[in-house]
């Protein structure tokens, strides 16, 4: 794990671990909540591993607090600033892709904002997320392939797409493709425990 993974890493597991306490949860507790496994959050609260983007959206969603409270430093200012380069690497494909959120607001109605690079022949299957989860994207380069709840669309350099991310979902380019990803994720932490 090189030293930035690795600080993330250990960043994301001091927040969960601090977020579970809060809430005075059992590591079982949260993990019959999120559906990860028991030994998977022992190892994410210890920083001992790069958890999934699903991973770490089970555990948001659980603990109600949005993904980018997992990742971004906090704010003392009410601005936060992502310079180039510093954004959070939560994917990264088998050809040399990335997905990093670059930012995101707090709860209730947690947004995200991605630069996604998917290298040739990357793809990226996300799991569903939360009921009422919207996602907007556009294609910066190349062409991408989304699939949204087993429709192809086909989006060249320029194009736009809203769907619903609350169904199956995934993102593919054969010859790589940059796009942004605006996700929009509605109530977060209004859900019953």
């Amino acid at each position: 794990m090189d030293d930035d993974l690795g600080d993330l890493s250990r960043l994301i597991g001091s927040r969960v671990r601090a977020e579970r306490q809060a809430r005075s949860w059992t590591l079982d507790r949260l993990a019959e909540t999120s559906g990860v496994s028991r030994r998977m959050l022992v190892n994410v609260e210890q920083g001992a591993v790069n958890p999934s983007v699903g991973t770490l959206l089970r555990l948001s969603d659980a603990l109600g607090i949005g993904l980018p409270v997992l990742v971004e430093p906090p704010s003392t200012t009410g601005v936060r600033v992502t310079r180039a380069g510093q954004g959070a690497v939560l994917w990264s494909g088998e050809h040399g892709g990335r997905g990093v959120l670059v930012g995101g607001t707090e709860p209730p109605d947690v947004v995200e904002l991605w630069d996604w690079t998917l290298a040739p022949g990357d793809s990226h299957v996300s799991e569903p997320h939360s009921r009422g989860t919207r996602e907007l994207l556009q294609v910066l380069s190349g062409t991408l392939s989304l699939e949204v709840d087993g429709t192809m669309h086909v989006l060249a350099e320029g194009d736009g797409a809203t769907f619903r991310g609350d169904v199956p979902h995934s993102y593919a380019a054969d010859a790589g493709a940059r796009f942004s990803l605006a996700v929009f994720e509605p109530g977060v932490g209004a859900r019953d425990e």
